[in-house]
């Protein structure tokens, strides 16, 4: 079965962003080279746990004797991305994802693969226009200043989700919130 890749290996444009109100937000990942668009969606957690983890990457690698792949210790200002997100949506839901860092390039990597259904049949495989089996993957690669800014983009676009109540610590809706305390 053939696997159509969506590969960038110099984005233009990678971000994290979202549709919808806080609480009923939908979290994509958008990667842009010229005309070629394509965006995931995923779930808030994969959303900050990318982010934290590009950052450990990065940081660890500004350790390295004389900083050789020039390893940001902050956002350069030229990437700061705070545009939203542009249409088309979702290529795919975003099941697992992977990350790693390539030293030839001197690019975090990022693969995400589609949500699988894991109850399906293992003969049921999903047919695409053309009657052609076909998997589909991301494949991003960020260079280190480009993945800075992501990371930067990513946790205030996590952070600036439903407020957290101050008696319950459980999220707070638009539309009201029941507060349960907790029993002392």
């Amino acid at each position: 079965m053939p696997t159509r890749v969506h590969e960038f290996a110099w984005p233009d444009r990678v971000v994290i962003g979202t549709i919808g109100l806080p609480g009923a937000r939908t979290f994509y990942l958008q990667v842009r080279t010229g005309a070629q668009i394509v965006s995931i969606a995923l779930e808030k957690q994969q959303s900050a746990l990318l982010a934290e983890k590009i950052d450990e990457i990065l940081d660890q690698l500004i350790t390295l004797d004389g900083n050789p792949f020039s390893v940001p210790t902050g956002t350069p200002r030229e990437l700061v991305d705070n545009d939203p997100i542009e249409p088309p949506l979702e290529q795919f839901r975003t099941g697992a994802m992977t990350l790693d860092w390539d030293p030839t390039t001197a690019q975090i990597v990022v693969e995400a693969y589609p949500l699988t259904d894991v109850d399906a049949d293992e003969n049921d495989e999903r047919l695409v226009e053309g009657g052609t089996n076909e998997t589909e993957m991301m494949l991003v690669r960020m260079p280190v200043g480009t993945a800075r800014a992501f990371a930067k983009r990513t946790r205030e676009i996590v952070g600036a989700g439903r407020p957290i109540c101050p008696l319950c610590g459980y999220p707070m809706d638009a539309d009201g919130h029941d507060c349960t305390l907790p029993e002392v």
